[in-house]
């Protein structure tokens, strides 16, 4: 298990040039990369996002790419004599013309439009690439780390509200048979306050049986729990799978919050109705745990 959570970050360098990325990753429903890196690296973006869509999920994914070249071969720079010959001619000619001092330096006329031109040497796409993909893997890899570890620790939490979980389950569970039976009792009880007992000995038994059969069967609830048991134990099995596990967790959470809203609006008693409730907040905060699986 991992959480979407994480920041990794990987270094490359040879023949003078340097590569480093870092990568940061936060919680989101899809997969959605932003790829921030200079221009001159743009053919590579695409290779990069699938890189990245091969390790990553899920997550809303901040690549940051920076490129440093300090090799000597480092292209052409040059600068047009014709164009700052005209410059220089057209200015001194006006500073003649109203007797201002001729205070130009070489860096301000270099600074003109047009005078000094540069031209970076074409890169070997293939050596770039290689260096991209070895910074990548290495930040890829620091931040599966951190995501594995903080994974770790949400996958002990999880397992500890399913334990929660389950106890109450036991609890509803044996709770249950007890209500009919005290529906039973109140029942009679009821009726030998109203009857005396010899009406009581004539009154149709059969009947009474019946409204207890009825109410038993409205609010029988073992089919909640036993698809209760069998999604506890498919959580538990989920959570040891490998790779993504956030939707198939997010899928059976839904299904316990169905069964416990079930047993809850079934109930006629009020210790099942306290521990459905309190299961029901426990499925929450599981919920809310597992928008920071991957």
């Amino acid at each position: 298990m991992k959480s979407m959570t994480g920041y990794g970050r990987g270094e490359s360098q040879r023949e003078g040039r340097i590569f480093t990325v870092e990568i940061k990753t936060v919680n989101h429903r899809y997969f959605e990369p932003s790829i921030r890196m200079s221009r001159k690296l743009a053919p590579l973006e695409g290779y990069l996002r699938s890189v990245l869509k091969e390790r990553i999920a899920r997550g809303k994914t901040d690549v940051f790419v920076t490129y440093e070249n300090h090799s000597e071969e480092q292209g052409e720079v040059w600068i047009n004599s014709a164009r700052l010959g005209e410059y220089l001619t057209a200015l001194r000619r006006e500073g003649e013309k109203y007797g201002l001092q001729d205070d130009l330096t070489l860096s301000q006329v270099l600074r003109m439009p047009e005078v000094l031109s540069a031209q970076d040497l074409e890169e070997d796409e293939d050596l770039l690439k290689s260096l991209l993909t070895e910074a990548t893997e290495q930040a890829l890899s620091s931040l599966d780390e951190m995501r594995e570890k903080e994974g770790d620790s949400l996958k002990r939490d999880l397992e500890e509200k399913i334990s929660a979980l389950a106890a109450s389950r036991e609890k509803i569970a044996a709770r249950a048979p007890l209500v009919v039976q005290e529906y039973r009792e109140r029942l009679y009880a009821r009726i030998r306050e109203l009857l005396d007992q010899e009406t009581l000995r004539e009154a149709d038994s059969s009947r009474l049986e019946q409204e207890i059969t009825i109410f038993s069967d409205r609010c029988c609830i073992d089919e909640e729990l036993t698809r209760l048991n069998s999604h506890f134990s498919q959580f538990r099995q989920i959570m040891n799978q490998q790779g993504p596990v956030g939707r198939k967790l997010d899928f059976l959470t839904q299904e316990l919050n169905r069964e416990t809203n079930t047993i809850a609006s079934k109930s006629n008693d009020l210790e099942i109705t306290r521990e459905a409730l309190a299961m029901k907040n426990e499925i929450e905060k599981i919920r809310e745990q597992i928008q920071n699986l991957e």
